[in-house]
């Protein structure tokens, strides 16, 4: 069989199964499958794969046709400019939340050898990222789970910042370590009422990554408050938020004594990311 049957036989696969990026995924599926790129697979649509390779292939589809994200299947997922190992443990990162690294630049395009702490660090997709980008800058992550914090180590020496790089394993009530120039998290903030709604792909990820109280902003408030106290003054705190949450998690901020520099809009034009100064 041709790269291009086997292909065509995936997407129908994918496409019974209600999978609306059938064509992308097995494209990306393939590539996994033959050790190839995308451009590869185009231009040699018709070279025939080998048995073990088509295999393959079949198990890789028939894992997405059972709704596991491709990111978990490939072990891998770009974000920024950089590519991040992922597993079930972490959350699978998001092209919007690249917004807060360009949020980090531009706020910080004068500074140097900023501390950096990120809360609830997953992959470590974002802290790493501007690990990449500030040269001179150290970072510190916490996480609750030991098996998260390995893969954010591993991603450390994969992108070669772990020397800048420490990590504690967390919850933000009980870390009391440092002050910092800048604090940074994506918490989980969807409420347990929507958490039962969202597509069948999300199930496999880490549900304390998502889970944001009953009414998504319990992590939020714990990670305002104890920013309060970890962040120095005209420090920035950065916060992706749900779209919804805006005026909310504002009046939270205030009351914890920080202002409100701006709130960012994601690429479906939804709130996404609040960016605020300790006062």
């Amino acid at each position: 069989m041709n790269i291009q049957t086997a292909l065509k036989k995936g997407q129908l696969i994918l496409r019974n199964n209600n999978i609306q990026s059938a064509q992308l995924d097995s494209e990306i599926l393939m590539s996994e499958a033959i050790k190839k790129d995308k451009k590869f697979i185009i231009l040699n649509s018709d070279e025939e794969i080998k048995k073990r390779e088509l295999n393959y292939f079949d198990f890789l589809i028939n894992e997405r046709a059972k709704r596991k994200p491709v990111a978990y299947i490939t072990k891998k997922k770009d974000f920024w400019k950089y590519e991040f190992f992922v597993n079930e443990n972490v959350l699978i990162p998001r092209p919007d939340t690249e917004i807060l690294i360009e949020q980090v630049l531009e706020i910080t395009k004068n500074k140097s050898k900023l501390k950096i702490l990120d809360i609830g660090i997953g992959s470590g997709c974002i802290l790493l990222s501007i690990l990449k980008e500030k040269k001179n800058s150290r970072g510190v992550g916490i996480d609750l789970s030991s098996k998260t914090l390995k893969i954010s180590r591993f991603n450390s020496h994969k992108l070669r910042v772990g020397n800048r790089l420490r990590l504690y394993k967390s919850n933000i009530d009980n870390f009391h370590t440092g002050k910092y120039d800048l604090i940074i998290s994506n918490p989980p903030y969807i409420s347990k009422v929507k958490l039962k709604c969202l597509e069948k792909d999300i199930n496999f990820e880490p549900r304390q990554a998502l889970d944001g109280g009953f009414d998504g902003l319990s992590e939020i408030r714990k990670i305002i408050d104890k920013s309060s106290r970890l962040i120095k003054t005209k420090g920035f705190l950065i916060l992706e938020i749900g779209f919804d949450q805006k005026i909310k998690v504002k009046r939270i901020l205030q009351k914890k004594g920080f202002y409100i520099k701006k709130i960012v809009k994601d690429l479906s034009n939804n709130n996404r990311c609040i960016v605020s100064i300790k006062i």
